[in-house]
Parts: structure tokens; sequence; C-alpha cells
């Protein structure tokens, strides 16, 4: 229900209702409760620009944006609905019922987790496999966060299983 009535033209006091899966809403209006320690966060931080290109390019078409993102504190990635269009739950349905437009979802990044990071430390030591195979993983889990399957699961679970036994220095599976 709330997908269909974030998508009307409604207020309360005089400010729109918003769909937080929306990618347009503005997080930084929102204060903090505490301040993050700029200064080490800013020192171990990947280059952004660039871990989103390799992302953007390692999914292609499955994403119609890669970005970085306000809202995320401890997941690495999120799914959000581009700023005109349908609602990612409405497009769902639509999808079901065969009218769905099949509008590309954005990707956001959360630059500071350590799984993002790890794209950025493959980035610099080339390994594209590597990189390909955390950016796919990356977006489906943010599928599956968002209450869907991955498209291929066999994909995800050999890619999952070559990741982990890579990560224990077992060679690719």
């Amino acid at each position: 229900v709330d997908s269909f009535w974030t998508a009307l033209p409604l207020d309360f006091g005089g400010k729109p209702f918003k769909s937080l899966s929306k990618g347009d809403v503005d997080f930084g209006l929102v204060p903090l409760l505490e301040e993050p320690a700029k200064e080490e966060s800013k020192l171990d931080e990947p280059d952004a620009e660039a871990v989103i290109g390799a992302v953007k390019t390692a999914l292609g078409e499955r994403v119609s944006e890669v970005r970085a993102s306000q809202r995320l504190a401890d997941s690495p990635a999120c799914l959000v609905a581009a700023k005109h269009g349908p609602d990612l739950e409405i497009e769902r349905l639509l999808a079901r019922q065969g009218r769905g437009v099949g509008a590309k979802p954005i990707l956001e990044l959360n630059i500071r987790h350590a799984f993002v990071k790890a794209i950025a430390a493959a980035m610099k030591q080339q390994r594209q496999d590597d990189v390909n195979d955390l950016s796919a993983l990356l977006f489906e889990q943010a599928q599956i966060l968002d209450g869907e399957t991955p498209e291929d699961p066999a994909a995800f679970v050999a890619r999952l299983n070559r990741l982990v036994m890579r990560g224990f220095g077992a060679g690719a599976a």
C-alpha cells in the first residue's frame, strides 16, 4: 500500500511524502546523532569515482546507474528507483502482470564499507576477475535484501563459492 500512496502527490503540513526506495531523498538534511570521525574515515576511503565506474562497467545493463549512497551505514549497497518513474515495489508488481516498463534500478554503494573497499583493493592489484565477481555479488546481495531472487541463482552460488575459496587460499573451485 505504501508504494501506491507515496506515488501520489500527497503532503502533510506542506511537506511532500516521498518513497524511501526512490533515489531522490536528501539524507543530508537529517541531522546526525553522532558526527563520524572525519579525519580517519577520509584517509581510509577508496577513490569513490573509480570504484563506482568499475562497478558500473562490471554490471553493465543490469543497473541504470551506480552512485555513492548517503543512506547506508552498515550495508555495502542497496537498490533504489530513479527519481522519475515507478517505485521498485510497483515496478515488480507491474512486471509480474507483464505491464512493467522494465526500469533498471540504481545501485547505491556505501563507499566506507569493507566490501566496497575490497573492490578498490582488487582494482589496485589489477584483479579484474575479482572486481567483476565482487561487483556482481554486491548487486545480487542488494537484490536479495530488496526481496528479489538473483536472476541466475546458480551463477550467484558459483560466484560466492569461488570468492570464499579464494579468500581461504584454496584457489578457484
